[in-house]
């Protein structure tokens, strides 16, 4: 009988063990799984170029850029402003060029060293195949600088699983209304 009881526990060990490593294997993995991408209908990445006019309408009777946040009153960056957008994106740098989209979304003056703002915005597309999709854009932009670059950072539709980055280059501004016409140049890595 003495020699029963160690050969019993070592099986109890055994398959303590096994339920320890089952149950273990199904916590790591309940929630996330490998797939195959062309389960989702993805096909071979490719790399699209897009040139488009950002057009920021800050007076005038039917603002596109309007105020959400006043700045800081003693501020000469307008630190902490916050604007909501809903921008036409045209073909060319004339607001009656053909419209191909709009960038919804919002931008915020973050720096109090110089006019820096913080862009969150879709180019959410209205015009051919890529009607519906949409490329998201985050990041800073400094709207003195000569070139700005913002990254990528997803997109919808066409553009799931989006990557790449804009450069932002101003091509009208007035500073008596605050308007503005950015030519944009979109480099996106896509499916």
């Amino acid at each position: 009988m003495a020699r029963f009881f160690p050969a019993l526990a070592s099986h109890q060990f055994i398959i303590f063990f096994f339920f320890i490593i089952l149950a273990t294997a199904a916590d790591d993995h309940s929630f996330v799984r490998t797939m195959d991408r062309k389960l989702l209908g993805l096909k071979k990445e490719k790399l699209s170029h897009f040139k488009l006019y950002w057009h920021d309408i800050v007076g005038g009777r039917n603002p596109t850029a309007v105020p959400v946040v006043l700045p800081s009153s003693n501020s000469s960056t307008a630190f902490g402003m916050i604007s909501v957008i809903d921008d036409p994106l045209t073909m060319g740098p004339q607001l009656s060029s053909k419209m191909v989209g709009r960038a919804q979304g919002f931008y915020a003056s973050a720096s109090q060293q110089e006019v820096g703002l913080l862009m969150a915005m879709n180019f959410a597309f209205v015009e051919g195949k890529y009607n519906g999709s949409t490329i998201t854009v985050l990041g800073r932009n400094t709207v003195f600088s000569e070139m700005r670059e913002m990254p990528v950072i997803g997109g919808s539709g066409l553009f799931r699983f989006a990557r790449g980055y804009v450069q932002a280059k101003t091509h009208w501004f007035d500073p008596a209304t605050g308007d503005a016409v950015v030519e944009y140049n979109c480099y996106v890595m896509h499916y």
